[in-house]
């Protein structure tokens, strides 16, 4: 039986890091199946999931983390949610101001959701030049959860605060 795993890697960027990576997995008689990447600050940051035969895992960790130059964290995958949540897409935009993420993170979790995926930037205004807050995402929440709940909480945090759900 396979084993899941989820890791996160973090080291300085450079060319071919990704390769060596995914060469690595497959090397093992791994599988990528899914990831998020980013360039942050200089470094390569990402989060994959990865199914590795049962017998192999052990020496695929460790290769991975005789890597040059970067931190890996492995977990393994946990079971999967019940068929009695869904999942709601957001978008969010404000002036910025320090603890916005922690406001939208508090109203979520008020409502009964949960946040699966964000991601946040900051943006030119138009017209105006100054920076503004963008935050997207999804969030999940019982099956029969009224979207508007989670509107009406991200909307009362502040006037300037432009909200859409789906």
């Amino acid at each position: 039986m396979p084993r899941f795993l989820v890791m996160t890697v973090i080291g300085p960027d450079r060319p071919g890091l990704v390769e060596e990576l995914s060469k690595t997995i497959v090397t093992h008689g791994g599988s990528w199946l899914e990831s998020r990447m980013a360039h942050l600050a200089g470094h390569f940051t990402g989060l994959l999931r990865v199914e590795c035969p049962n017998g192999r895992h052990e020496e695929l960790l460790s290769s991975l983390q005789g890597l040059a130059n970067l931190t890996i964290h492995v977990a393994e995958e946990l079971a999967g949610l019940d068929g009695k949540k869904k999942s709601l897409r957001f978008d969010v935009v404000a002036n910025d101001r320090p603890g916005i993420v922690q406001q939208l993170a508090s109203a979520i979790v008020r409502t009964g959701g949960n946040v699966e995926e964000l991601t946040s930037n900051l943006e030119s205004a138009p017209h105006a030049g100054h920076p503004v807050f963008r935050a997207t995402g999804s969030v999940t929440v019982l099956a029969d959860f009224d979207n508007e709940t989670l509107v009406a909480a991200l909307e009362a945090l502040s006037p300037d605060l432009s909200v859409s759900v789906e």
